[in-house]
């Protein structure tokens, strides 16, 4: 559905990225995880197109993403990046209207199909109660619901979330995480995020792949990365590792640094 081959990344003379192979199927919850400066942001970054490999190519349904024109790649994958902005005047309704851009007509009104698919993105993250609201005036977790309701008005296939929880206190990344699991659950989106915090990740994701140093160093699922050999390997910490018995997903309490 959507991946990397032998993607290599940079800004300028500086390289981020070396030689990724990232392959995300339909239905998944995939998350990015890795040290500071390991290239996650950069690597979600390629896989929405919005930034060109040095070397190797990007697909997405097998077909290399940079050959598509914009509508259509639209059509197909939304984007959350992590930093945002909206006019001042501008109601949820306005910013959840604009997800429609790739499927409108060349006159560029709305018509009643798009109101119909405005009307459930808003539904979807429970944003009717403030689709009047401004933007400006939203909380932090409102304000992520409303650009994630954006990204539902696009009728994407897959979601790129870049983290998406950063900003928010503990209730509203809960509250954003498990809308991620229903809208997958539900409606069968497929989600690639970048988070910070590996418990979370653990718990939210299907598949989880780890960078470190510019490169992919493993991929699996959490039980197969969340263990106190990578860990240590990879952000430097000794762990102790659990198991949630309920969410069948493991989780760590860190002891001490690696060079403690």
């Amino acid at each position: 559905m959507l991946r990397t081959e032998n993607v290599h990344l940079q800004y300028g003379k500086h390289k981020v990225i070396f030689g990724a192979d990232v392959s995300v199927e339909k239905g998944d919850i995939v998350t990015i995880i890795g040290a500071n400066g390991s290239g996650k942001s950069t690597i979600l970054k390629s896989m929405s197109r919005n930034l060109k490999p040095a070397d190797g190519t990007v697909y997405l349904d097998g077909r290399e993403i940079l050959s598509m024109n914009t509508k259509e790649v639209a059509k197909k994958l939304a984007v959350l990046p992590q930093i945002h902005s909206v006019p001042d005047d501008f109601s949820v309704r306005d910013l959840v209207s604009y997800g429609r851009f790739p499927h409108l007509s060349p006159a560029g009104r709305l018509h009643h199909h798009d109101f119909v698919a405005v009307d459930r993105a808003i539904e979807l993250t429970k944003m009717g109660h403030l689709q009047h609201r401004l933007v400006s005036t939203l909380s932090g977790g409102e304000r992520q619901r409303a650009w994630i309701a954006m990204a539902l008005a696009q009728e994407p296939e897959i979601l790129l979330l870049d983290e998406p929880t950063t900003f928010l206190d503990i209730s509203h990344q809960f509250e954003l995480l498990e809308m991620v699991k229903r809208l997958n659950r539900e409606m069968g989106l497929t989600f690639v995020m970048v988070l910070h915090d590996l418990n979370q990740a653990a718990r939210y994701s299907k598949r989880l792949i780890v960078l470190k140093d510019g490169v992919v160093y493993r991929t699996g699922t959490p039980e197969e990365i969340i263990t106190p050999e990578l860990l240590t390997e990879v952000f430097n910490i000794h762990v102790r590792i659990h198991r949630d018995p309920e969410y069948c997903c493991p989780y760590f309490i860190p002891l001490q640094t690696r060079y403690a």
